[in-house]
Formats: structure tokens, C-alpha cells, sequence
């Protein structure tokens, strides 16, 4: 499976665990979980099939189907992060004259700072078209486990982020993120768990382009 960083970089976030910011006395308090933030990745959210292969004219469209509904359930205990994603799978056809399945690849990677696949893995779903209709879905799922030691982040750079401010310190008004080390720290210990199409170089060329 080939994945291009840019495409994966360029996620749209569907679901996922919330991070939500408090206003408390002193400043603003952001809750951080260890789950990972679910996204289907740019241009891999649609595949298109052609009848015949090759084409990309309007009329020799055969499939096209689409990721819709993507949720996440974590379980955020034990020595492991385990997320869970379920998604549906919609698809029309242009000729619903006979019975048809269609079987769709698709692919499930986990990103580590947003540009390092540590883990992926590929699957496929079937959809099952009666003969006179155009239309047919599917669910499917999706897990992915990440080391609750990985998704952490250390007790110095924790100490850094929550330490309290008061207004006249020196350092009252300096983001902690804007520290390199912390910031590299942060992205290290962020995982987002990104399921998409597995598609050939020209199908995200035609999503791409199109």
C-alpha cells in the first residue's frame, strides 16, 4: 500500500476523542486524551470504477461509492489505547440491470505526529446490489492498537504544560508549545487513526483532479 504524506497530512477530522478548552481562573485549561483523532485522509474518502478500464469520461462511469458516517470508540485503559472505527460504505452503480457485488479495498494506517505511519493494514468491503437497484451500502470496521506508554506524554514536559501562571511571571504570557522540545514532545505522543480507499495512482489522480 502506497500513501502519499501529503494526502495523509491533509486530513479531514470526522470523529474522534474530543479535546475541549475550559475557561478557569488563571487561563484556559485543554483536556488532552490519549485516543487518536479519526480522519479519512484527502481525496481517499470516494473511488470511482470505469467501464471501460482506463477512461475517465462521465459515461463510462460504472461504481462510485463514498466513506460516509465515520465514528470512533475508545477504550482508553490498560496497557493499550484500542480505537475502534466504523464507517458506512454507499455506493451507486449505472446499470442495476442483474445482480452484481462489488468488492472495494480499503486501508487502515496510524499516524504518529501526523507524518510517520507506524502501523496499516488493508480490507475490503463487499457491496451487494439486488438486480433494479442502483443503490447499495455496507458497514464496516476498523482497529487500531497504540502503546499507552507512546500516546503519553512525559511527567516533565505534563509538569510544563499544567504548571499554573500567574499574571507579572516572567514567562506568564509565553505559550509552553512555543518551546521546540515541548512541541516535538506533544506531536510524538499524538496519533491519528485514518481509514480511506485504497486507491491506484490514477483513481487519486482522478479524485484529485476531478
Amino acid at each position: 500500500m502506497k500513501l502519499r504524506i501529503a494526502s495523509i497530512i491533509a486530513i479531514a477530522l470526522l470523529a474522534g476523542c474530543t479535546r475541549k478548552g475550559n475557561l478557569e481562573d488563571g487561563g484556559i485549561y485543554t483536556v488532552r486524551s490519549n485516543c487518536p483523532q479519526v480522519a479519512i485522509p484527502a481525496a481517499t474518502g470516494d473511488i470511482t470504477l470505469f467501464n471501460p478500464t482506463g477512461s475517465t469520461d462521465a459515461s463510462a462511469i460504472d461504481v462510485e461509492a463514498a466513506i460516509t458516517d465515520v465514528r470512533d470508540n475508545c477504550q482508553d485503559s490498560g496497557s493499550e489505547v484500542i480505537s475502534t472505527a466504523t464507517f458506512n460504505v454507499v455506493a451507486t452503480r449505472s446499470d442495476a440491470s442483474q445482480p452484481r457485488q462489488v468488492l472495494l479495498p480499503f486501508f487502515d494506517v496510524v499516524v504518529q505526529a501526523g507524518n510517520k505511519v507506524v502501523a496499516k493494514r488493508l480490507g475490503s468491503v463487499a457491496l451487494d446490489f439486488p438486480a433494479g437497484s442502483f443503490r447499495a451500502q455496507t458497514s464496516a470496521q476498523a482497529t487500531a492498537r497504540i502503546s499507552r506508554s507512546a500516546a503519553s506524554l512525559p511527567e516533565n514536559i505534563r509538569e510544563m504544560l499544567t504548571r499554573p501562571r500567574k499574571v507579572g511571571d516572567p514567562d506568564a504570557a509565553i505559550d509552553p508549545l512555543a518551546d521546540p522540545a515541548v512541541r516535538d514532545a506533544v506531536a510524538k505522543a499524538t496519533f491519528q487513526h485514518l481509514v480511506g480507499f485504497q486507491l491506484t495512482a490514477d483513481q487519486l489522480r482522478y479524485n484529485a483532479t476531478r
